[in-house]
């Protein structure tokens, strides 16, 4: 099935086994788990519970979102800028280049058309009425992180470069991209955008990857850092909270902006996803700059509510002011920091109703399902 992707073989395959964080059969986690990160003790979430209703997962009605065209057609004051668009996609624009983030246009972060976990709805504009980006950025190969459809549309529309992971340039090259767009890094390469100024760095993340019960760690998942000639931009991907982050800060900061996720968490996946009160602690890490939170307000794939996220980060943010936090489709400017308006408070009420739609699988947790909920 052309979703699940492909396997890297070949020289890609030697150029993975090659990776010190190759660990014989997959990529692994290299840096210590930090004490008290994960509870251990805590039941994971089954299946029966993300199909259960209840905790407001899904909103009552549709998010407030912006068609960013119109600020896109005027340049930036301050030389970068960014657009949320939903999840972890965000389009940058650094000094006149444009970076796409982890771009998810499909309506399910799953393998199936009609199972698995729902948008809440479109992203602000077709993705045939994005304007022409300089790179295409990829973190890791998850599906609310890696889409099909938008992959393969990209590759009939567009001749975009495209950096991501080792590995998943596999993927890639199965759904239509020409191996000569594909460039993949290990931790701490970095890779020049030709006929740009912009430069893309893959820095350590804490996290796993996988497409199907049989691929489990079989590409690499990253961090990464995009940096123009006056710009630096931080995107963690998928990650649980590491002290690596303060070697990243030395090597490869200071930051403009810090686009760290906050969504989908829950006490048992401390290791490997942040949610809102560790992004904090990442965010200090990394030496501060503007905080763009990512990874929420678009699919259910945790059991708290969808609003939560953005809640407890105006509850604990030291100071509002380094939030950035617009409507789908805003396009802000880190450098006009303004006061954080509560958009979702307006939304409505959120039904309990999950969206992830799946077929049984006993008790089997997020992580063990053919398609990897996070």
């Amino acid at each position: 099935m052309d979703t699940f992707g492909k396997r890297a073989q070949g020289a890609r395959l030697e150029r993975m086994q090659a990776s010190p964080r190759w660990a014989g059969e997959g990529f692994r986690n290299v840096f210590p788990i930090a004490p008290g990160l994960r509870d251990s003790t805590a039941p994971r979430p089954t299946v029966r519970e993300f199909l259960s209703s209840g905790n407001r997962r899904v909103p009552g009605a549709p998010l407030p979102s912006v068609d960013p065209r119109e600020a896109w057609g005027r340049p930036s004051a301050s030389g970068l800028r960014a657009t949320w668009l939903g999840h972890s996609t965000v389009l940058l624009e650094m000094d006149g280049h444009r970076v796409l983030t982890d771009p998810v246009w499909g309506t399910r972060a799953s393998p199936f058309r009609l199972l698995g976990p729902k948008r809440f709805q479109p992203v602000p504009l077709r993705l045939r009425d994005m304007p022409e980006v300089d790179v295409v950025v990829i973190s890791h190969d998850h599906y609310d992180h890696l889409d099909y459809p938008t992959i393969h549309a990209l590759a009939k529309r567009s001749n975009v470069p495209f950096v991501t992971s080792l590995g998943v340039g596999a993927h890639l090259q199965a759904w239509g991209i020409a191996p000569e767009r594909i460039t993949e890094l290990d931790w701490w390469e970095t890779h020049r955008v030709p006929c740009t100024g912009l430069t893309v760095t893959a820095a350590p993340s804490q996290h796993f990857s996988g497409r199907s019960l049989k691929d489990r760690n079989a590409t690499l998942w990253s961090s990464m850092v995009m940096r123009s000639e006056r710009h630096a931009v931080f995107f963690s991907g998928d990650t649980g909270l590491t002290s690596e982050y303060a070697l990243i800060r030395e090597r490869l900061g200071p930051f403009d902006l810090v686009m760290l996720e906050v969504g989908a968490f829950h006490t048992s996946w401390g290791d490997i996803h942040l949610g809102p009160e560790n992004a904090l602690k990442a965010h200090q890490l990394l030496g501060g700059g503007a905080f763009l939170p990512v990874h929420w307000g678009t699919f259910s794939l945790a059991l708290h509510a969808w609003d939560q996220p953005a809640e407890t980060l105006l509850q604990l943010a030291p100071s509002r002011e380094l939030l950035l936090m617009p409507r789908l489709g805003e396009a802000v400017e880190p450098a006009q920091q303004r006061a954080v308006m509560p958009w979702w408070r307006g939304v409505g009420a959120g039904r309990g109703t999950a969206a992830p739609e799946a077929e049984p699988h006993g008790t089997r947790t997020p992580g063990d399902l053919p398609w990897p909920m996070d």
